[in-house]
């Protein structure tokens, strides 16, 4: 994601609701989130589908390495042979 433009992604709702069509094909061409205001206070961001997926991935990503990290503290690993031995015996080769 681009850095954001604090001149043009930042608007408030009426501007967005005049404007939406418009501003949706722009966010995929220009790779920058929208912030939407309203009372002049942050009340929501748009993103790409692209972008979103992307965050999510991410932090899909970061949880499951942040897993492993307590698992592997916490003492719940097994050693290479271990695992070889799981995996023969769960899904044996042929």
């Amino acid at each position: 994601m681009s850095n954001l433009q604090i001149s043009e992604d930042i608007l408030p709702l009426g501007h967005f609701k005049t404007h939406a069509s418009q501003l949706l094909k722009s966010l995929n061409s220009n790779n920058r989130a929208i912030v939407i205001t309203q009372n002049g206070k942050p009340a929501a961001v748009v993103l790409s589908p692209n972008e979103f997926d992307r965050l999510n991935a991410q932090a899909r990503f970061i949880s499951a390495v942040q897993q492993g990290l307590n698992d592997e503290q916490a003492g719940r690993v097994i050693d290479d042979d271990e695992l070889d031995a799981i995996l023969e015996r769960e899904l044996p080769t042929t």
